[in-house]
This record gives structure tokens, sequence and C-alpha cells, in this order.
């Protein structure tokens, strides 16, 4: 049974074909341009079967790393290692790994079937194994009745199927996606995030994904590696970055758009207060280090967990609403303080800009992260 027969096959009967990828390890990957490093020793192991996605701002060494493990960008140290054999002294051609890319990458004069056939032509495959990979593949994604069109034909949605049937079609034990959606609208993305997930799961893929789009990584990925200025922030599930970001960085992207300068008050084994700008508030400490008074602390918030004041409730901060968004059955309002701080919340009751509102968090859901060089930090 071919490749692609074999995940069809294991499609229908409800199962997920094995992973041709046992292990792959990443040992001190580094990548250097002059004086300025890109990427910092990177030490990452990946499984078999495993979708993992790096999420980070421009610049941040994801793309770098991911052209590293390529074949596109050598190494300045370290080494690749899949199944107990070194891949980074490999040429591109040579690792067998399939590549998508944000502009799709398609020759437009092909039609689809020839696209995702171009790879196994150039490997000297057999006419009759080609056309049975190609169109089990193009089964797979779902594109079938497309196969004889040009990609100018074809939706931005479509291409991209085109694109991905061209990296699997190969058999490949890992594909690696450079922010493959990118360049399509807020809809399609929706819908091509579910089926790279689907894609992904019958195929029974490896893969490693780029993206700066936290929700897109949230929804996708087994495990998410968050990278800042070339180097690992954090690395774990998705519901662990979620939940427990380790510094601010990893908690603004992970959807803690409140982040807010305050110094503590108080602390003890429960907590901390803090306060600033128009703010006072109880939260969380995230670390093993105690806070002390006077210590300076970034306060990470969702806008979804700060929320109005109930009646008898003691509020957090007074505010005056500036912008209004509706979105459904929820407000996101952006409210500020007399001393300038912005707050982001989420509200179910009317609030019309202008409007004075009286804000409150949970103490559980307001995140207190020691500013390094601050006493009480290591």
């Amino acid at each position: 049974m071919t490749t692609a027969n074999t995940a069809r096959a294991a499609s229908a009967a409800g199962t997920r074909r094995d992973s041709q990828l046992g292990e792959l390890q990443l040992r001190g990957v580094s990548r250097d341009y002059g004086t300025h490093t890109a990427l910092h020793p990177l030490d990452l192991t990946i499984q078999g079967s495993e979708f993992v996605a790096l999420l980070g701002p421009s610049g941040c060494g994801k793309t770098t790393a991911l052209n590293c493990l390529a074949g596109l960008l050598p190494l300045t140290s370290g080494e690749i290692v899949q199944d107990g054999r070194r891949v980074d002294t490999l040429p591109p051609e040579k690792r067998g790994f399939g590549m998508v890319f944000q502009n799709y990458a398609l020759f437009p004069h092909l039609t689809v079937r020839a696209n995702v056939a171009f790879g196994l032509k150039m490997r000297g495959m057999g006419k009759e194994e080609t056309r049975r990979r190609v169109e089990d593949v193009l089964s797979l994604v779902r594109l079938s009745e497309h196969a004889g069109k040009h990609p100018a034909q074809l939706s931005g949605g479509q291409q991209q199927r085109v694109a991905i049937a061209r990296a699997i079609v190969m058999g490949p034990p890992l594909v690696l996606m450079d922010e493959p959606l990118s360049n399509l609208d807020a809809a399609l993305r929706l819908e091509m995030r579910s089926e790279i997930r689907r894609i992904h799961q019958e195929f029974g893929l490896t893969t490693i994904y780029v993206t700066h789009d936290q929700e897109e990584a949230l929804s996708l990925a087994d495990r998410l590696v968050v990278l800042h200025a070339g180097r690992v922030s954090q690395v774990g599930t998705p519901a662990e970055l979620y939940e427990h970001p380790s510094d601010t960085h990893v908690a603004a992207f992970m959807g803690y758009r409140n982040l807010l300068p305050l110094t503590v008050q108080s602390a003890d084994a429960q907590g901390a207060v803090a306060e600033g700008g128009g703010v006072r508030l109880r939260g969380t400490a995230v670390g093993a280090d105690q806070l002390v008074a006077g210590q300076r602390v970034a306060v990470a918030i969702r806008p979804e967990d700060l929320r109005l004041a109930e009646e008898g409730e003691q509020p957090i901060a007074a505010a005056v609403a500036e912008i209004v968004e509706y979105h459904g059955r929820v407000l996101h309002v952006e409210a500020v303080t007399d001393e300038g701080v912005r707050l982001h919340l989420k509200s179910r009751r009317p609030v019309q800009p202008g409007d004075g509102v009286a804000v409150s968090v949970d103490a559980e859901r307001a995140l207190f992260f020691a500013v390094a060089g601050e006493e009480g930090t290591s």
C-alpha cells in the first residue's frame, strides 16, 4: 500500500497513521550573522506525530530556527539529530523534509496535479505510483475536483492546500511550515487552521509550524516554543503557557494585554498587594522569589479577567471608558484612570464612551512578575 493510501485507510478506520519520525533533537542549535546572534543555542526534542509551534514577534529567531532545520541556513554551532542520525550536515534535498512557505511557491504554469507530482517525478518515481500518490493526497486535502486547474484559478485557501499536498506527498518524516496562513483573510485563516490540523492528524505528520499569531498557535499545536530576541522564553503545552506564562514576553503573547507597572505595598505567602497609576490590587506572584514591599512589578491581566466591579465589591481602579468596541455579546472596553493608566476589559453590561467605570479582578487572575534587577529577584 502506498504512503498516501495508508493515510487514507487509517483515516477511514478512524485511526491515526504512525509517524515516520521517532525523535528529532536540536542540540545547542545557534545561528550568527557576523556579530549579531539571531538564534542563541536552542535545545529541543520533538517526538514523532507532535505538532510544535515556534511563536514570537518578528525578529525573534523563529524563522531562523526553521531555516536551520530545513538546511537553508548553516548552523553556527550545535547539531540536529533525527532518530540517532545527524542531519544538519546534509543538504536540504537529502533531509527529506516537507516545506510549506507563506507565499505557496507554486509553479503557475503547472496544473494542481502536476504541482503535487513535481517532487515525485524529480525522484524518478514511476508514472503509476506517482499517479496513485497524487490522487490519494489530493483526496486527503479535498482538491480532487480541482486537479486540472492552474494555481491562478484557485482561491488562496485552495492554493495553500496544494502547497501542503506537495509537501506531504513525498511521505516526509517532518513538515516545516513558515507562517502559511499569513496571506489569507480572517475567515480563510480559521478554515485552514482546521484543515492543517486535520491533515496533520490523518497523515500522521510531525509538524513544526512558525507563527506570530497566538490564537493560531494555541489552536493548532501540541506544544509551543515561545522565542524572544533569539532565546527560548518558555516551552510547554498551550494550557501551560496560557495559564502559567513564565515572563512578561510570554504573557503578552498569550493574551495578557494589560501589563501594568506597579509597586509592591505588602506581600505574604498568599500573594502581594501593589499599586500605581490609580490602580491598587492583590495578585499572585510568578516564580519562586518572595516579593517585598517597594519592589517594582509588572502585573499581567487578560482583558476577559478584568471586569466591571459588582455592587459592594472593592474595585481595583476607577477609570473612564474611552473606546468601546462591539464584539457580539461582549463589549471590549478601553478605559483610562485619572493618572493615565490604560485598562482593557470585557463587559456584558452596557458601557458608553465617557462613562465612569469601576474595575475589578480576582487575585488569582492578576499575575505579578518581578522587574529584572529589583530587590527580591534572582
